[in-house]
């Protein structure tokens, strides 16, 4: 299932593989949070997101650059 998320003032398509909205409200929590508190590398990946795969409990970033893609828990 594909649905989009308004993120920074950016459409950013979040793919997931069942139909759990719950996870794309807990996404968008992680991501708030990661945006103020997380590191340097995640806040990157962040602001250069273009598109998030969320599978299970885990959401993968894709960002512009392959080597800024990372995978985080959502809980």
């Amino acid at each position: 299932m594909k649905t989009m998320l308004i993120f920074q003032n950016k459409t950013i398509p979040v793919y997931l593989t069942d139909t759990n909205k719950q996870s794309v409200e807990k996404l968008t929590t992680v991501l708030n949070r990661k945006i103020t508190t997380g590191k340097n590398a995640v806040k990157k990946c962040i602001t250069s997101l273009i598109s998030v795969e969320i599978v299970g409990s885990e959401a993968t970033l894709h960002s512009y650059y392959e080597r800024d893609t990372l995978t985080i828990s959502l809980y």
